[in-house]
């Protein structure tokens, strides 16, 4: 079982948690529900973490009607226009916040790129590859799992591209 380090209470396995036990493969996970860290930026200083190693989870559509995953650093944009060309669409576009859940199985601001309710293709900002772990979410709000790129290999396919705008930082406290 989870430990939520805040509280001192005994957490439920996500899906993206479980699907990482019955592969057995080892994973940090980290809570901050005893917070009220709210944004990606926000969650990442509430760990004592570089923002450029932590990772959101975004889902788009393409132009085609296919769904797509996008991991970008919290701090960091998504350009649609190069995470288009990524996926070999003319253009992609986020989904609707209410179409998230019954697509994915998820919520927004806690959408994990593992355990989804079907796989979709996934592209990750290739500077992932620089750190010997990443941060992302770990299937619901509060939770973050921190997992080695080649771990996550293991249990979703992927690419690293370049897909974010150049020199966009939302938040300068870093």
């Amino acid at each position: 079982m989870a430990k939520d380090k805040g509280k001192g209470k005994t957490a439920e396995k996500t899906n993206a948690m479980r699907r990482l036990d019955a592969l057995k493969i080892q994973y940090k996970e980290h809570t901050y529900t005893d917070t009220d860290a709210i944004s990606g930026t926000e969650v990442a200083e509430v760990l004592g973490q570089d923002p450029e190693r932590c990772f959101k989870t975004l889902v788009t559509v393409g132009r085609s009607g296919e769904h797509y995953v996008f991991m970008v650093p919290v701090a960091r944009e998504l350009d649609l226009k190069k995470a288009a060309k990524a996926v070999g669409e003319k253009s992609v576009e986020m989904i609707k916040s209410k179409e998230l859940l019954p697509l994915t199985g998820y919520i927004h601001g806690g959408c994990s790129p593992i355990g989804m309710k079907k796989f979709f293709k996934t592209t990750v900002h290739y500077t992932a590859a620089d750190y010997d772990t990443i941060f992302f979410s770990g299937g619901r709000i509060g939770f973050q799992i921190e997992l080695g790129t080649e771990d996550l290999a293991k249990v979703i396919d992927f690419k690293l591209e370049d897909i974010i705008k150049e020199d966009l930082i939302q938040n300068e406290n870093f």
